[in-house]
């Protein structure tokens, strides 16, 4: 069945796709997909890291325009003395040592490129112009709504030296690192073409099918995006059992992939690639391509199989089910960087850091390579969930701890910017890494404060099924948020993604009158927020004095039914004080704290806290000095 499922159900999953985009596009006409079908046979030359490429693509266009142009992307060419990526690199604040240190000292047989032979629409000649990382194209026949058309391409690239994700010869010795490696079509959707330059940021693909041929000399051992084909052929650790190798006599072997319903292909090829497999029993088949040269790589990689399948289970049951039968962790690339049912991962490191950016990047599995937002405009979308999720699988009492500090200090320096900042138009490196993955995480993690945690955990499932394979927005989220609960939340949009207004809220005074007790809060930051006041009576009893946010039009729902809850008055968020009466004498009063659960990110919450023994020592202090 598991041989069936690797080979087969490829082929039945490309034919129904065929019949899938027309057919969704229809039923689904407010958020239509464009579709491509690539067919591609590259033939490499590992002596000169060289190879030559034919690529056929079948482009759907379900859109309701009339598309006159295309664009493809040419990533390779980024990897060049003075492109975009290498000057804007030079030129930022924080500059990343990868990039900056190297490609402008990238020799003419180091440097990566991609050059286009000959370009044909439905047989006819197209004019094109390349310009830096962006293939430029003029149609022959305009593709009409709903109408198909075919592009031949030949064209040939050289593999730059690895120094961003991309490339040969990495600094733990794998050969090809092979992400971004080809022709790929731009996206075009509601918001138009995304023919963004490559400056060594995200990506953004248009969900289709691949059909990749690859010949490589008979050395290498592949893995990447897709299902083999041909493992009679290959052997390799793909050969199913019972099963017999037939690998015919050549210098190079020849690798047949299929990939359906996925955004890009990614490969690698290494000599000296081990190929381990782990075939989960109600999941899909692990492989790991790892180094056999080093025994401590070697050692740690045996062990990650069976904490994969845990990490897999986990996302399974947070988020939704993983819905093909391969997935692939790839020694190479830097650090790592995920893709359609694979991974590119260094290696060399310790137990805990090889798994720790394992399972970081298995989990993109489900946002980047399900959910698919468009990372450049959306990175905490992606790295943001991502980080809640890895964090939440760590456990702990407050899992997101780290990225909640890292937030704060970003707030606290001066230099963060809005996420809605296109992730290449960041000032800095600092901002857009703390912005999409901790801020990312934190916008996830407050939601459970604002919404009940109890919401965000449904919600978080009906988004995944709801939105998978369609790249969803920042609307979409919040909308399916609103659905589940019952609240507007656009207004947290607008402050915490929109905009850098921070949450600070304050204790300002606590007065006791007439056996009652007058609490005056204030909010001090712009960013307003539902206030959870607790209330620690010296009795041992605890109170929460709930004040929702006017503009939620509504309330989350009671979460710890130890505690009596009171809901209060709605708290306009054009008022920046809040009185609160108590029903409660003050020297009955042992503490009263704003947000105990730390879940709202409050950038300074030495001021949410009133203590009676402090507030006691306080007094005294100040009558001694008078």
């Amino acid at each position: 069945m598991n041989f069936f499922k690797t080979l087969g159900l490829s082929i039945l999953c490309s034919i129904a796709l065929s019949t899938f985009y027309p057919l969704y596009a229809q039923s689904k006409a407010e958020r239509w997909q464009q579709a491509v079908a690539y067919t591609m046979d590259i033939d490499m030359d590992v002596k000169n890291h060289q190879f030559k490429g034919k690529q056929k693509l079948v482009y759907t266009n379900n859109s309701p325009d009339t598309l006159r142009r295309v664009f493809y992307h040419l990533y390779f060419n980024a990897f060049q003395p003075f492109s975009m990526m290498d000057l804007r690199s030079r030129n930022l604040r924080d500059p990343s040592r990868k990039i900056a240190a190297k490609l402008l000292s990238l020799k003419p047989n180091e440097i990566g490129y991609q050059k286009i032979i000959s370009l044909k629409q439905d047989q006819t000649d197209l004019p094109y112009e390349v310009v830096g990382t962006i293939l430029e194209v003029e149609l022959a026949q305009a593709i009409l709504p709903g109408g198909k058309t075919t592009f031949d391409m030949d064209f040939e690239a050289q593999v730059p030296v690895q120094i961003r994700r991309s490339g040969r010869d990495n600094a733990e010795g794998v050969s090809y690192s092979m992400s971004q490696w080809y022709p790929k079509l731009c996206e075009y959707d509601y918001q138009g073409w995304h023919a963004n330059p490559y400056i060594a940021r995200e990506f953004h693909g248009i969900w289709g099918s691949f059909d990749v041929t690859l010949h490589i000399d008979s050395s290498y051992v592949v893995g990447g995006t897709g299902y083999l084909q041909n493992p009679e052929e290959i052997g390799h650790g793909y050969l199913p059992p019972g099963k017999t190798l037939k690998r015919p006599q050549s210098p190079k072997l020849t690798w047949k992939f299929t990939a359906p319903q996925v955004h890009d292909f990614v490969w690698a090829a290494d000599p000296d690639f081990n190929h381990d497999t782990l075939a989960m029993e109600n999941g899909p088949t692990l492989h790991f391509f790892y180094q056999n040269i080093k025994t401590k790589t070697v050692e740690n990689w045996k062990k990650l199989p069976p904490m994969i399948a845990k990490v897999v289970q986990f996302m399974n049951d947070t988020i939704g089910e993983y819905p093909f039968q391969q997935y692939s962790f790839i020694q190479g690339g830097d650090g790592g960087m995920e893709y359609p049912m694979a991974t590119l991962i260094l290696g060399d490191g310790s137990m805990g850091g090889l798994f720790g950016v394992a399972k970081h990047e298995l989990i993109h599995s489900w946002f980047q390579g399900i959910l698919a937002n468009n990372e450049s405009l959306y990175g905490w979308m992606d790295e943001g969930f991502d980080t809640y999720a890895s964090n939440l699988y760590n456990g702990g009492d407050f899992p997101q701890k780290s990225s909640y500090n890292s937030y704060i200090n970003l707030v606290k320096r001066g230099l963060e910017e809005p996420l809605s900042t296109h992730a290449d138009h960041f000032n800095t490196n600092y901002a857009y890494g703390v912005g999409s993955y901790n801020k990312g995480c934190v916008y996830l993690s407050q939601l459970g404060y604002v919404i009940g945690q109890e919401n965000l955990s449904q919600g978080l499932k009906k988004y995944y099924n709801a939105w998978k394979f369609k790249h969803p927005n920042p609307n979409d989220f919040i909308r399916v948020m609103e659905k589940q609960s019952g609240l507007e939340l656009d207004w947290y949009n607008e402050y915490f993604i929109n905009s850098t207004r921070f949450i600070d809220y304050g204790i300002a005074s606590v007065n006791g009158k007439d056996n009652k007790t007058e609490i005056t809060l204030e909010r001090i930051g712009l960013m307003p927020m539902p206030i959870d006041l607790h209330v620690q009576l010296k009795n041992g009893e605890t109170r929460v004095y709930y004040m929702p946010l006017r503009i939620m039009r509504g309330e989350k729902p009671q979460e710890n039914p130890d505690v009596t809850w009171i809901l209060q008055e709605d708290w306009p968020w054009t008022h920046p004080e809040y009185i609160l009466e108590l029903d409660v004498a003050a020297d009955q009063i042992q503490k009263i704290e704003i947000d105990p659960s730390l879940l709202m990110a409050d950038i300074e919450r030495k001021n949410n806290v009133w203590d009676a023994d402090a507030s006691k020592e306080e007094d005294d202090s100040q009558q001694n000095k008078k």
